[in-house]
């Protein structure tokens, strides 16, 4: 992933079957570090994951092959069934999001990969007002160009559109309903400045989501973000996605197998525990702080759901699966938005 030249910006026109809409270049000059390419490489690994996972029925996601090619190596089940409770659990978070506002809202997914969410929303009717991504923008290119060359992608983006021109470079494109953002989550200053041009409402009712994304930071980096996130809107709800109980062996084996790849967890010890993860929300502004480990969440599901994707693939060692998803946890937290009821939300 962060090894290629990024693609150029293009000013070519995008179609729909409606009507054609051009594209103008707008400026954006970001660069990458390239101490950041092991966090950029696991943005590639997810997205192989979930592609794989796909591919055999674990969800359905009709736009992730836009993005990701299909990998020849075989995941692991435990791997498919962790990615599985991933996005089932921080999908039903976002819909009941959405319900609570009846989508007069605003989603802003933080270091988003090359995550569906916005086309499968869509989809279903579901969509905020707005729904905003941000990643390295080297990542974002690579999206864009993904978006621009593939009508399936593009398409959705234009029926939405109202204007004649959609803004879009290497680095931004910014529609009506959805624009993707090429800025380091580390850098507040730009991050705001870049929301903002893309028409960020702060009055509005606002969800943020960050899956992995933390862990990747330092704890003052990270804080700062939940601080920031926690201060720019009236009412908010964060999602977070993460490692924990990652101070056991098994932690710090996960540990050593990232650094190995030049990927360093800088943010490991805000995953002590999921009250280490509650307090950290509730010390950086958040009114309200819930956290499960993903074996809880698992456990939870439809028992319909359950024996549907078991069924899909023999797993023999439930002991490794249970290992694994005890070292991952989906953390929610909320901020105002009493009459709309954010608080009551829970998975």
């Amino acid at each position: 992933m962060g090894k290629g030249r990024p693609l150029p910006g293009t000013s070519t026109p995008m179609a729909t079957r409606q009507r054609e809409s051009s594209i103008t270049s707008c400026s954006s000059a970001s660069s990458c570090d390239a101490d950041d390419e092991g966090v950029r490489g696991t943005c590639e690994d997810a997205s192989l994951c979930k592609r794989f996972a796909v591919s055999i029925g674990y969800w359905h996601d009709p736009y992730i092959q836009h993005f990701v090619r299909l990998s020849k190596e075989r995941k692991a089940p435990e791997i498919n069934r962790g990615y599985f409770a991933r996005v089932h659990g921080v999908s039903q978070l976002i819909k009941a999001f959405l319900r609570k506002t009846e989508c007069h809202c605003q989603i802003i997914n933080l270091g988003a990969g090359m995550d569906t969410t916005f086309w499968r929303l869509k989809d279903e009717d579901l969509l905020p007002s707005k729904y905003f991504e941000v990643d390295f923008p080297m990542i974002v290119t690579r999206k864009l160009h993904s978006i621009k060359c593939k009508p399936p992608l593009s398409s959705p983006i234009l029926e939405l559109h109202s204007e004649d021109t959609l803004q879009m470079d290497g680095h931004i494109l910014d529609s009506k309903r959805y624009a993707v953002i090429g800025a380091d989550l580390r850098d507040l200053s730009e991050l705001e400045e870049k929301l903002k041009k893309c028409n960020m409402n702060t009055q509005l009712p606002t969800l943020l989501i960050a899956e992995c994304v933390l862990v990747y930071m330092t704890p003052e980096q990270s804080a700062n973000l939940l601080k920031w996130a926690a201060n720019s809107f009236e009412a908010a709800m964060f999602i977070n996605y993460e490692q924990v109980n990652m101070g056991d062996r098994f932690g710090q084996i996960m540990i050593e197998n990232l650094r190995r790849r030049q990927c360093d967890l800088a943010g490991v010890e805000t995953c002590k525990s999921l009250e280490s993860q509650k307090e950290r929300l509730l010390s950086n502004g958040w009114e309200t702080a819930s956290a499960v480990d993903m074996m809880e969440l698992y456990n939870r599901l439809p028992r319909a759901e359950v024996s549907r994707i078991e069924s899909l693939e023999f797993l023999d060692e439930m002991e490794l699966l249970e290992q694994l998803m005890r070292h991952y946890c989906l953390c929610w937290a909320t901020k105002g938005g009493n009459e709309l009821g954010l608080k009551e939300i829970t998975y």
